[in-house]
């Protein structure tokens, strides 16, 4: 297995994700579910960041407290279906700045073409997480974190809901310096890209809509 990635085993995000693998799982329910499993994923990415201690006072005494330091935190969601995560993410951060790079996949060649894309200043000051529910081949993962990277980012996290092990050792070898946290790593792509068992199209089944 592939070097910097973490996977969440946590029993609430486990128990979410067998939601969202069932194919009976409406989509209303599914987008509850990946928007509550998003704010778990976006809890365990972003453990490390920064504090510093300010002066406050409590109802009882002044004391020095840890508050987050340096710029707010970016998440970038790679559209469509990273806005799933996205807003579990903003629940958890609502004060988060918001980035978007749109990318669509074509089924041929399996390579992705960007179609829009709309970051925030100063990303070189900033975390940013990058949200896309899958990482299958690691085409969409590795243009959106090239696509950042150009934009001055420096610090850069992606957090997906499943990772095939093809996808992983593809990103690893393009941005060896980016983690990767995920619910899972699933057993491989079939010969459409898609991950297997994965969750089908996790866009189609936020949207209700079908490829």
């Amino acid at each position: 297995m592939t070097a910097n990635v973490t996977v969440i085993a946590h029993p609430l995000v486990q128990h979410k994700l067998t939601l969202l693998r069932d194919k009976t799982t409406p989509s209303a329910d599914f987008r509850r579910v990946i928007r509550e499993i998003g704010l778990l994923l976006g809890y365990e990415a972003t453990r490390d960041l920064p504090l510093e201690n300010v002066p406050i006072e409590t109802p009882l005494e002044p004391m020095q407290a840890p508050r987050l330091a340096g710029k707010k935190l970016c998440i970038v969601s790679v559209l469509r279906a990273g806005n799933g995560l996205l807003e579990g993410m903003l629940d958890l951060i609502p004060s988060a700045r918001i980035g978007y790079i749109g990318l669509a996949r074509d089924e041929a060649t399996l390579q992705p073409a960007e179609y829009y894309l709309k970051l925030p200043g100063e990303l070189g000051q900033r975390p940013v997480l990058v949200a896309d529910p899958m990482l299958a081949t690691g085409n969409s993962a590795i243009a959106a974190v090239t696509r950042l990277k150009q934009a001055g980012a420096t610090r850069i996290k992606f957090v997906c809901l499943l990772a095939a092990p093809e996808g992983l050792a593809a990103f690893a070898a393009a941005h060896p310096d980016v983690p990767v946290f995920t619910a899972a790593i699933d057993r491989q792509l079939d010969h459409r890209g898609y991950i297997q068992p994965g969750l089908g199209d996790a866009g189609d089944r936020i949207h209700g809509t079908k490829g």
